[in-house]
């Protein structure tokens, strides 16, 4: 497994904000997956959904993880929303590094993008019922795929933060742990 922290969840949970803070604290670049690919298609998000299509950005995702894979650099990673969807990119993810899902729900989500008219699948009528029925058919993809769980509603950054660092620290203890005590063993022979 990689080194890097990536961050999922459903879009408004502060994947990007998170990620650049996290960045801060750890002393690590962040790499936005939207970002990365806007830069490389020369294109926003919208203009790929609207002239190439879904399918096309969801496509674009994989590349892009596939070539974060190949950096092998000990990074932050913020995800777009949907691309855990795909179940390749769900395994480049694990591959890439602990996964962490910063959960939300419907009702924080429209209060946060309730005048963002740049989120491609949130355009049309009633999008409180949309964000609703999309995180239902997610919420699942996103707990499967994920090392770590952190809720974000009702908090800080400072808060969320913290917990972050203290579930990775929880997590990679045990490893300290087993090679202290692989190299007492080396050390003993």
């Amino acid at each position: 497994m990689g080194s890097n922290i990536i961050l999922t969840g459903f879009m408004g949970c502060g994947k990007s904000s998170v990620g650049v803070r996290l960045s801060y604290r750890l002393r690590r670049t962040v790499e936005d997956t939207d970002k990365r690919i806007e830069r490389q298609a020369q294109m926003t998000v919208s203009e790929i959904f609207e002239r190439l299509g879904e399918e096309e950005f969801r496509r674009m995702e994989t590349q892009c993880l596939e070539q974060l894979k190949e950096e092998q650099q000990e990074q932050i990673i913020s995800t777009g929303g949907g691309l855990p969807l795909r179940e390749r990119n769900r395994e480049l993810l694990k591959e890439l590094g602990t996964v962490i899902y910063l959960r939300v729900t419907p009702r924080t989500v429209c209060v946060r993008l309730a005048y963002d008219t740049t989120r491609p699948l949130l355009q049309g009528e009633n999008p409180e019922e949309k964000i609703s029925r999309l995180m239902q058919e997610r919420a699942g993809v996103y707990e499967s795929t994920a090392d770590l769980i952190v809720d974000v509603d009702d908090r800080n950054y400072e808060e969320i933060l913290d917990e972050i660092l203290e579930k990775l620290d929880g997590i990679k203890a045990p490893d300290r742990t087993e090679r202290l005590e692989e190299d007492n063993e080396t050390a003993g022979n």
